[in-house]
């Protein structure tokens, strides 16, 4: 039975200094936060090994993997959502560069080459994929606002991951000597390599 308008707005007017939470939200929150502020110090980290990818690779004019280190304008459009919803359910979010690196569930690795940065955002990737699934499913019902935004960053990790599966897979058609050779950030060529063999041996 839906409830009619008339009880929802008292119960609105005797709710409203509860902000964003609901009444199922209540019960989770003090459980959901830490959750939230790991998945925050993920998405921060994701955000500068992105920015330093897309700078290297633009000074070596790989110009198709420059732009798709783009994906930190997401990563941080994710970090501010996150941190939105911590603070919705009253909790304070971690910002702290040092806060976030010992929270994060990854390595902070650079790599030397294109193929190694390709490689190093695609674990991030797949990590942060199996974080977030493991968070929506601890979560079941009992917070649907949460839920739907995890879900929602979810549907864009696996884009990403599936982004740089496929730049992985095809040459680095504008970088300088991209047929089948392996490019270190100095321009210089090593010996062959394949590319599949680079993550997947």
């Amino acid at each position: 039975m839906i409830t009619d308008i008339r009880t929802l707005r008292i119960r609105a007017r005797n709710q409203f200094a509860e902000m964003a939470l609901t009444p199922c939200d209540n019960a989770k929150a003090g459980a959901v936060i830490p959750l939230l502020n790991e998945a925050l110090a993920s998405e921060i980290m994701c955000v500068q090994r992105y920015k330093r990818h897309y700078s290297l690779a633009s000074e070596i004019s790989s110009q198709s993997v420059a732009e798709l280190f783009q994906h930190a304008d997401e990563e941080q459009t994710h970090a501010d959502h996150i941190a939105h919803r911590i603070i919705e359910l009253g909790g304070e979010p971690n910002l702290s560069p040092a806060g976030s690196l010992g929270a994060s569930g990854f390595e902070y690795v650079e790599g030397q080459s294109v193929t190694d940065m390709i490689t190093e955002d695609l674990i991030a990737e797949r990590i942060a994929i199996d974080s977030y699934q493991q968070i929506i499913t601890s979560l079941g019902n009992d917070d649907p606002t949460t839920k739907r935004l995890l879900e929602d960053i979810l549907a864009n990790e696996e884009e990403h991951a599936q982004d740089l599966t496929s730049l992985l897979n095809r040459p680095l058609a504008s970088a300088p000597g991209a047929q089948g050779q392996k490019e270190d950030l100095t321009g210089r060529r090593g010996p062959k390599e394949s590319r599949q063999d680079s993550i997947f041996k």
